[in-house]
């Protein structure tokens, strides 16, 4: 047999992991036979599992998350002349031989410490009550089915491990991956006492049962719409949209529609998260040290949910950041996705004030700003999501003087935050950070703007749960509430409707390239990325198909990318994607 492809396989990586993540008992010297033996030992192996999210920090280009925001309708690639691999995720292209390769090798690490964890827990003897245990099982559960959900949503039929044998797999079938995805979700979901993360009993951070129930709605909604039609590469693309209303999951059981529903209410009705009053104070610009030097924000009495390390009521489910980023060994504890969806750098902060300035990844696609304009005229959030560069005083155009495909808006959501300060020359901190956690302590030094954007990245807000309560129960209610919030009158429900809300309400937050993938609307709305007006190197131009066309690449691959080559080298038994052939290749940028 070949050398294994997945990442810490053996018990002496993944004990070491541990021990360099969480800096306490030396691991080497356990084993599963005895291991976990106290609940606090229990504790170390599920910090452990979440150390994964910031592992992906490290390389956030190569992540689900950010390919689901180039690659989607809404943003294009965008970054210099040498963020090649920028503009292929955006083209559905490839760029090099293992674009991706950390990201699998991250996420397969993770899985193996869920696996570990699930098989071992009941060496434990001391756990403090039964709510205890089954609450750190259901977080393995969570975290096992989170990490198999991006890696399916980004490669399709990967393989599936649930156990920690040392075993060549091949590519599991969907139905496998998905039912295994579904069955850990809703018995995390089942397992976990009613214990709302934040409060005394459970720590800021971790996932409780209510995320479980959200994650469920989210992975029901991809699985039945993108496989309603069947699992074959023509029925994937195909714009018949026909979602499933049941599934069989591994135990032989059947998850229904009518489930799904019912935890998605008990969510909405029971599990305390609720609308953050006003949409702009969910976003970083809001923070204490800016809001008033912001034109946009300033005199309103606005007040971002996360000032100080407050509790954002609103989010589900997030990766936390902190101050011991580092080059050489954790660089994934900063907010890099803040980083890369930063504007274009290379000018004075003055210049992108509020905004603090990064590589230029993901600027915003015309086409969205305009299908919102048309369908939604009074819609604040659109305000409040995207940043017109022409509205800035002094900002100038190109970044560095080579960004690709920039286009005159950026994403605020994502953005890196500057502020004000007397304490640099420049006038400017900028990473808002600085001034509001201190200037000491931080492992790089303070004013890094590479390292030091640490506010957190949520991927469930109680936003998208309404959503999906309304688009499940085929019912308008929970996307009236949102649209309040919004300021905008209450309308009927409709797919369109719901469709649309989606889009406006969750822009810049990762789901909108599932969303058209499930809906089989997906090949029509990348195409209307073509021909919008975007600038090379500061010059004005239109967006060019590259390698076939946006269509014509998704049709080509249903959306998935291609496995890393190194791991189809490695393997005996796993197959590549379809649509990954020599012409998929972007080689660069010409206008």
């Amino acid at each position: 047999m070949k050398k294994i492809i997945y990442a810490a396989l053996g018990l002496a990586a993944i004990f070491t992991s541990c021990e360099n993540a969480l800096d306490t008992t030396n691991y080497l010297e356990k084993t599963t036979d005895t291991y976990p033996e106290t609940y606090v030992d229990a504790q170390q192996m599920v910090t452990a599992i979440y150390q994964n999210l910031n592992l992906v920090c490290a390389n956030p280009q190569m992540s689900f998350f950010y390919i689901s925001m180039l690659a989607s309708d809404d943003n294009l690639g965008g970054g210099g002349g040498n963020d090649k691999l920028m503009q292929a995720l955006d083209l559905l292209g490839n760029y090099q031989t293992d674009m991706t390769r950390e990201f699998w090798k991250a996420r397969y690490e993770g899985i193996f410490r869920a696996n570990n964890l699930i098989a071992t827990l009941d060496n434990c003897q001391n756990f403090p009550s039964v709510e205890a245990r089954n609450q750190i099982m259901g977080e393995a559960l969570f975290l096992r089915a989170f990490f198999y959900y991006e890696l399916c949503s980004q490669y399709g039929n990967v393989p599936l491990l649930t156990a920690t044998d040392p075993v060549d797999y091949p590519n599991a079938s969907a139905e496998e991956l998905w039912g295994q995805i579904l069955l850990d979700l809703k018995t995390a979901a089942d397992l976990m006492p009613n214990w709302r993360a934040g409060s005394a009993i459970l720590e800021t951070g971790h996932v409780d049962k209510y995320c479980a129930q959200a994650m469920l709605g989210r992975a029901w909604l991809f699985y039945t719409g993108m496989y309603g039609n069947g699992s074959e590469l023509s029925q994937l693309v195909s714009e018949s949209y026909s979602p499933l209303t049941s599934v069989t999951l591994p135990d032989g059981s059947t998850l229904t529609k009518q489930e799904v529903i019912g935890y998605i209410d008990d969510c909405v009705n029971n599990s305390g998260y609720s609308l953050v009053p006003d949409y702009r104070n969910l976003w970083a610009y809001t923070n204490r040290l800016t809001v008033d030097d912001y034109e946009y924000t300033a005199g309103q009495g606005l007040k971002w949910v996360e000032n100080d390390n407050a509790i954002n009521p609103e989010a589900m489910f997030m990766i936390k950041f902190n101050k011991l980023a580092d080059w050489q060994t954790t660089i994934g504890y900063a907010n890099s996705y803040a980083l890369h969806f930063g504007m274009r750098g290379g000018q004075a902060y003055e210049n992108t004030f509020p905004f603090g300035q990064g590589w230029g990844a993901g600027p915003v696609a015309p086409n969205l700003v305009n299908d919102w304009t048309v369908a939604e005229p009074n819609d604040a959030r659109r305000e409040a999501s995207v940043c017109n560069v022409n509205e800035l005083p002094a900002y100038t155009r190109g970044g560095w003087a080579d960004f690709v495909q920039e286009t005159d808006y950026y994403g605020k959501k994502l953005s890196p935050i500057s502020c004000k300060t007397t304490e640099t020359e420049s006038g400017y901190y900028s990473c808002f950070e600085n001034a509001m956690y201190g200037t000491s302590n931080w492992i790089q030094g303070s004013d890094n703007m590479q390292l030091n954007n640490i506010h957190d990245l949520v991927l469930i807000r109680f936003a998208d749960v309404l959503l999906m309560q309304s688009e499940l129960k085929e019912d308008a209610t929970g996307m009236n509430q949102v649209r309040s919030r919004a300021g905008l009158p209450a309308t009927s429900y409709s797919l369109e409707n719901i469709q649309r809300e989606r889009r406006w309400e969750l822009a810049f937050e990762g789901v909108r390239w599932n969303d058209i993938r499930r809906w089989h609307i997906a090949a029509k709305a990348l195409e209307k990325q073509t021909n919008v007006n975007v600038y090379y190197c500061g010059a004005p131009g239109t967006n060019q198909s590259h390698i076939g066309g946006y269509a014509a690449r998704y049709n080509a691959t249903a959306g998935f990318f291609k496995i890393p080559e190194s791991q189809i080298s490695l393997s005996t038994a796993l197959q590549q994607n379809p649509g990954w052939g020599s012409d998929a290749e972007y080689n660069g940028w010409g206008m």
